[in-house]
Order: structure tokens, then C-alpha cells, then sequence
């Protein structure tokens, strides 16, 4: 029997290919076994949007992080991935959203990023392409864009460059605990893999891998509705969305419009999703009615994935909370494109090290939790 890897890691989307490059640069024997091809489910077929600005206080120093890596994309993984720091520019329907914006500017100042208030004034002076129905806008310089069918197969490249062991079309069918760590039978393979870790980033799968090792998490799933335009002029700079979510847009090098807003169909079992033509009908009037020189451009393509989603909207990222050499990283609810590099990093830091500098304790599975019902003596409920 041969020995164990260090580290065997489900699932190749960006977050897995990560965690496989930063743990073979930390010197771990490293295996990745994906159903597919690495970067196919929501890792490639994602917006592309690179954004520190609009995020979850909880998701903050893991987003500074990622933001940090992708600016060095070049030298880490080979290939900048298309990254560009257009800058993202968050815009507000009123004075609420205005109040909004200024909160979280502060929470972005408080680790390290920083975002420019715009008035209306401001807004349409720097962004006349704009419907002038804006109370103002919050810009966020250091953010950007990427192609997101380049940047997770850029990473297993490097990884494998490195020595990791890449599986492609290796379906995982059955996992379970050894007294050397954890067991993985292949569907189609007599000969299982062994490794000391593992690390779950089966992406909307994660959850059931995560159950089958007696972590319970719910996770459904979505499928963000995405669109592209034929090339036009430049006309748009920054990646515009809206305060409290809704459309989406960004122009990239080539000329084409890509824009997202609302769900599509998602079926996890069939391994399938599909895009809505009335979900894309709506989101073009959306998209017109915030940019209204995309009226009479031609929309070449829609397109869907299939992206696990948490009840908070949060991702789970960090040990399992009850199996020792378990490290869960899934339910990116459609926002882990950006944070992808930076998960793999504290993946490795924290299954490798066993422990890491980014804060990431409100990622914690822990937080789904059931706290106990305690009841006194008259039998009502106590908080």
C-alpha cells in the first residue's frame, strides 16, 4: 500500500486549485480529484467581478487577502488571467442607501481598503453614461475584473507545474475515516486514495460531502442569470451594481458587455442548469435602464452554473467541527470568485500549520449550529 498524501482535496474550482498550488508550495504531497474539468461549475461561469466593496464584514480580511493575491496573479499561477483594476462603483437609489454606503465605507477603512463617496453631482460629472436617476455612488479603485474561465485552471496548471497530483474526470464516490486519516474510492478505480487531510471544496456538493463525515450543513443551490453583448466601444469602466443587489455590469478589454440579475434553473442531481429567457429579459431592461446606450446593442449569449448557497448568504470556510483533518471551504452563494485565491492560501495555512493570520471565525460551519431549548421549571423557554 502506498502512503497516504498529505492532503487530498474534492473539487476543482477555484478555491481547490488554490488550496492545491499554496499547499505544494508549503512542500505538502497534494492530490485534487474533480468530477469534471477544474474551473467548470461556478468557478468559470461566474460574472468576473473582483470586488472588495459591497461584502459581509466577515468576508473582509479574507476579500483583502484575495485582493493581494490577485494583483500578483502573473507571477504566482503564470497568466494576470485577464485581471484588470477597473474599480467597482456601487450605486445608490436614495438617501438610505447613501446612509448605507457611508457605514460601509468605514468598515472598509478598517481593513485597509478605500472607497470614495460620490453625490449625484459627483456621479454623473465622472459617469455620464449613467441614467441620471442616482442619489450618488460609492468607488472602490482597487477592484476589478477577471475572465473566470482562465483563472481556476491557471491555478491547477501551476499547481501540477509544482508536482500536485491533478485528477480530472475522477468522480469521488464514497469517503471514510482511517487511522491514518481518510479513505477515497473512485468510481471506476479498485485502488482508493489515502491522505492525512482532506479538504471539501465540492462547491455545491460540499455539503454532502461534509455529511457523509457527519458535518450537517443546509445547502441549496442558484444559478445566477448571466448575459454578454457583442463587442461595442468602450463605454464603461468600473463594474457597476446597485446598493442591496440587483443588476450588474461590466465591459471588458474586448469590447463586450457582460450582465447578470436575477436566477436561473439549477438541478444538482443532473448536473445541470439553465438560463431563463424572461430572468434575461428583465435583467436587459435593468441593465438599459442604468446604462442607457446598451439599448440598441445586440445580446449574443446567456448562460447559467450551477453555485451552492448558504441560509446567510455566507460561505463556510475553516475546520470541521467535529472530524480532526477536515477543512471545509463551499456555499460561496454567489459571491466566491474574488475570494477564491485567498481561501486556497488559508486552507493550506490552516490544514498544514494549524493556524493562520487571516480571521475567518465567522465563516465557522459552528455558526449553523442548534443551541440547545432550555426550559425552566414553569416550562418556558429561557434565552
Amino acid at each position: 500500500m502506498t502512503a497516504p498524501f498529505d492532503m487530498a482535496i474534492i473539487g476543482g474550482g477555484l478555491a481547490g486549485c488554490s488550496t492545491a498550488l499554496h499547499a505544494r508550495r508549503m512542500g505538502a504531497s497534494v492530490v485534487l480529484l474533480e468530477r469534471g474539468r477544474c474551473g467548470a461549475q461556478a468557478s468559470g461561469v461566474n460574472y468576473g467581478g473582483v470586488r472588495q466593496q459591497g461584502r459581509h464584514p466577515a468576508e473582509l480580511a479574507l476579500s483583502r487577502r484575495s485582493r493581494l493575491i490577485w494583483g500578483n496573479l502573473e507571477a504566482l499561477v503564470g497568466s494576470d488571467c485577464e485581471f484588470r483594476q477597473t474599480g467597482h462603483l456601487k450605486l445608490a437609489r436614495n438617501d438610505a442607501d447613501m446612509a448605507d454606503l457611508a457605514a460601509h465605507q468605514a468598515e472598509l477603512r478598517s481593513h485597509g481598503i478605500s472607497a470614495e463617496l460620490l453625490d449625484d453631482g459627483m456621479l454623473r460629472r465622472r459617469f455620464p453614461y449613467l441614467a441620471p436617476i442616482y442619489a450618488g455612488a460609492s468607488f472602490c479603485g482597487e477592484d476589478g475584473q477577471a475572465n473566470p474561465r482562465l483563472v481556476a485552471p491557471a491555478f491547477a496548471r501551476a499547481a501540477r507545474g509544482l508536482g500536485a497530483d491533478i485528477r480530472e474526470g475522477c468522480d469521488v464516490a464514497e469517503v471514510s475515516l482511517s487511522d491514518q486519516g481518510f479513505v477515497l474510492r473512485i468510481s471506476g478505480d479498485p485502488v482508493p486514495v489515502r491522505a492525512r487531510r482532506l479538504i471539501n471544496t465540492a462547491g455545491a456538493w460540499g455539503a454532502a460531502i461534509a455529511a457523509s463525515l457527519g458535518d450537517h450543513v443546509e445547502e441549496t443551490v442558484m444559478a445566477p442569470n448571466m448575459c454578454v453583448t457583442e463587442p461595442i466601444a468602450p463605454l464603461i469602466g468600473p463594474n457597476l451594481g446597485m446598493c442591496g443587489g440587483g443588476i450588474y455590469i461590466r465591459q471588458t478589454e474586448q469590447g463586450s458587455v457582460v450582465f447578470g440579475s436575477g436566477l436561473g434553473i439549477a438541478d444538482r442531481d443532473r448536473l445541470r442548469a439553465r438560463p431563463l429567457a424572461d430572468v434575461t429579459r428583465e435583467a436587459a431592461r435593468a441593465a438599459v435602464a442604468m446604462v442607457p446606450a446598451l439599448a440598441n446593442v445586440l445580446l449574443v449569449r446567456t448562460w447559467t452554473g450551477i453555485e451552492g448557497r448558504m441560509p446567510d448568504g455566507l460561505p463556510v470556510v475553516g475546520p470541521s467541527p467535529s472530524v480532526a483533518g477536515l477543512y471545509h471551504a463551499f456555499g460561496f452563494s454567489g459571491h466566491g470568485f474574488q475570494l477564491g485565491p485567498a481561501v486556497g492560501a488559508v486552507l493550506a495555512e490552516l490544514s498544514l500549520d494549524g493556524h493562520c493570520a487571516t480571521p475567518i471565525d465567522g465563516l465557522a460551519m459552528s455558526r449553523f449550529e442548534k443551541k440547545p431549548v432550555v426550559r425552566d421549571t414553569a416550562g418556558h423557554h429561557q434565552a
